[in-house]
């Protein structure tokens, strides 16, 4: 496998207050970070395709999807999202959509692709919360399901934050198994059930964490056999980030990103990656964290 495909939405530019945490910048700042050092290269990037909105409807609501799109969501809803609507970011949000179900098909031709977005896995049947506005990975999965490319998926959540949405959206169906490894004591405040939920003690540094993770994953995989891993990468784990309670360091979110990586492609499991959380006031250093996911691919694409 040498060929690392990446998705890359060219209007991932949407305007918001000056000085919000959740910068939407860094996705076209991640890109060129990974063409600049060489991680990818113009023949790797893919561009999605906005989908319509009744495949958004595969997960969500009519009713707030249309009400989204439209910019009439409530205000104490809107409020819950935590992100002020506008036109662009609507349109953003759609599309990111549409990178992650490229993804996820380019995964199962390929072996292995990357997102430069998504992981929005607060985002409920009818709500979003917590900067998630619709749920990429469920809608996603429900796409590959829906079009019969596979018939049994695994959701790998390693964002500190639990996956509630995504959750709640696979509690009845035996096709999705949702694996979440989150801080204990961290969003949401109530958490709900996963198909397995592993929570994390406040501070938990890189070796303990990996070790936890290396408890699980592999008997994971062999128990469920998935035809496709999505994997949520969240680096809101940072001992620096500022909406996160581990201690991991920029080692050991590369040494956890190859240790997911090629733990499911040595397998044979395809994986397609999302980039999830991340906060912080240093947006260089944010994107450098967020662009680990895309080395660590590369590494292991190329010794696959």
């Amino acid at each position: 496998m040498k060929h690392l495909p990446v998705v890359y939405h060219p209007d991932y530019v949407a305007p918001l207050p000056p000085g919000h945490r959740f910068p939407m910048s860094k996705f076209r700042l991640l890109q060129e970070l990974l063409l600049l050092d060489r991680v990818i290269t113009p023949e790797d990037i893919y561009a999605p395709e906005l989908p319509d909105l009744a495949t958004i409807e595969l997960v969500h609501s009519p009713e707030y999807v249309q009400d989204y799109w439209a910019g009439t969501l409530d205000p104490k809803a809107q409020r819950r999202i935590g992100l002020p609507w506008s036109k662009a970011l609507a349109g953003r949000t759609r599309i990111a959509v549409g990178g992650t179900i490229l993804t996820a098909k380019l995964a199962l031709k390929h072996g292995l692709a990357c997102n430069t977005a998504g992981g929005t896995h607060h985002a409920f049947p009818s709500y979003g919360s917590g900067f998630c506005i619709f749920n990429d990975l469920a809608i996603a999965a429900r796409v590959l399901l829906q079009e019969n490319l596979v018939k049994k998926i695994l959701i790998i959540d390693l964002d500190v934050h639990q996956g509630d949405g995504t959750a709640v959206i696979f509690q009845d169906d035996p096709n999705v198994f949702t694996f979440s490894m989150h801080c204990a004591i961290n969003f949401p405040s109530t958490k709900q059930k996963s198909d397995l939920d592993i929570a994390l003690p406040e501070g938990m540094e890189d070796d303990a964490y990996l070790q936890t993770l290396a408890n699980y994953l592999p008997d994971l995989l062999s128990t469920i056999k998935p035809d496709i891993v999505f994997y949520d990468a969240g680096v809101d784990t940072h001992h620096s980030d500022k909406l996160g309670k581990l201690c991991l360091t920029d080692t050991g979110i590369y040494r956890r990103e190859m240790q997911v990586l090629s733990t499911c492609v040595q397998a044979g499991y395809p994986v397609a990656c999302v980039i999830g959380g991340g906060y912080a006031d240093d947006l260089k250093s944010l994107i450098y964290r967020h662009s680990l996911l895309h080395r660590a691919a590369r590494e292991v694409a190329l010794f696959s």
